[in-house]
């Protein structure tokens, strides 16, 4: 099999880091692991630099372009030094059971044109596992107020009976924990840093199914996801919302195919939307 490396991004939250990296560092089938620390304004790096080791790897990112730049990051030194691999990704809140459950994950990798696999995301009780791409036009019907509701259950989620198997082949994988091979990140020119946080999921599901490669899903293992710990720390409600609705327009524009009226419709949205941000 494939080595496997494994990234963890770290942003002004070395303590959850430390707890995965402890969670994890004695798996053997983990080759390598890299934290990358996307510009800390804390002490983070410096604290993060007494775990360093054989197997793990320190890496400041001196300029914070966001969570699509550290995963490159983490990714080409992974494959410098471990080849040809497979690439673990997962934010510092995650919470792996088992190295039996990564064993499992790598199996899916056995199925004809799969690239990436993920194991079903538990937060706090609710079950997170992935969502559909939608068209332009769908995505403006899931951004218009008061009446958005019935349209993203529609256009975004899966029915539950889908979920019935032991995988299931999806569009969009949660972010927060994932494994790629490294020949396909490669072969799709790694992942686009003009988003600094969200969307790099979709993006990354649209260079995927232009090369008719598959995401799975499995609905059997699970991690736990102690939900935007490190950002929830650093970003308040109403900047999260600007970030995502930047990186949102930026993915309909350039994969997506939105036309300029469907941009022009989609920022009046967006703006609207903004404001009762502002009062939560």
């Amino acid at each position: 099999m494939k080595k496997v490396g494994m990234i963890i991004v770290n942003y002004n939250d070395s303590e959850t880091t430390i707890k995965l990296l402890n969670n994890v560092k004695d798996y053997e089938l983990i080759d390598k692991i890299v934290i990358v620390d996307n510009k800390s304004t804390d002490k983070s790096a410096k604290i993060l630099k007494k775990y360093k080791s054989d197997k793990v790897t320190i890496l400041v990112n001196y300029e914070n372009k966001g969570y699509a730049s550290a995963i490159n990051l983490g990714s080409k030194y992974l494959m410098q030094q471990l080849r040809n691999c497979y690439i673990i990704v997962s934010n510092a809140d995650i919470v792996v059971k088992s190295e039996e459950d990564i064993k499992n994950l790598l199996k899916h990798f056995e199925i004809e044109d799969v690239a990436m696999v993920a194991p079903t995301i538990n937060e706090w009780g609710v079950y997170k596992r992935c969502w559909k791409l939608c068209t332009t036009k769908e995505t403006i019907l899931c951004n218009i107020p008061l009446i958005n509701r019935l349209y993203k259950h529609k256009f975004l989620e899966y029915p539950e009976g889908y979920f019935g198997t032991e995988y299931s082949v999806v569009d969009v994988i949660h972010g927060s924990f994932f494994i790629i091979d490294s020949a396909i990140l490669k072969q799709v020119g790694f992942y686009d840093e003009n988003t600094f946080l969200y969307y790099e999921e979709n993006i990354m599901a649209r260079k995927l199914q232009a090369i008719k490669k598959k995401s799975v899903v499995d609905n059997r293992i699970e991690v736990m996801h102690e939900h935007s710990v490190s950002i929830n720390k650093s970003v308040n409600n109403v900047n999260k919302y600007r970030i995502l609705k930047k990186s949102q327009e930026y993915y309909l524009k350039n994969y997506n195919g939105a036309t300029k009226f469907q941009l022009r419709i989609i920022h009046i949205l967006n703006k609207i939307n903004e404001i009762g941000y502002k009062f939560r």
